[in-house]
């Protein structure tokens, strides 16, 4: 008895595919461990941008008392307590925009390991 080609050439091409798009079990580890170290990294950015914030608020707050206390002072002191102050508010920028970069450049690290799959 003949079998008909068709049906013939549909089942092997549908065997082909099933065993050749299944993964590997070691595959399978490989991808968990590579998303694993994606999420791990995320937050870790979001910890970095978390404790960024809290040191650039505390340097403001800093600037803040600087200022109060120089309200009653001589306006030499006033003057160096009022360049304080801003020294320390264009710090607290600088580490918003230093600590960006790096919760960034995490978040990129992810992406690359995500794409890395």
């Amino acid at each position: 008895m003949k079998t008909p080609l068709i049906p013939t050439l549909i089942a092997t091409a549908a065997y082909a595919f099933a065993f050749t798009s299944c993964d590997s079990h070691q595959e399978n580890v490989r991808q968990d461990a590579l998303e694993q170290k994606a999420d791990a990294l995320e937050m870790k950015a979001d910890e970095v941008r978390k404790d960024g914030e809290a040191a650039a608020d505390a340097t403001e707050k800093a600037a803040d008392r600087v200022r109060e206390q120089a309200k009653d002072s001589l306006d030499a002191e006033k003057e160096n307590a009022e360049a304080r102050a801003d020294a320390a508010e264009d710090n607290a920028d600088s580490i918003r925009k230093a600590t960006e970069r790096k919760a960034e450049a995490l978040e990129d690290e992810a992406d690359a390991n995500r794409d890395a799959k």
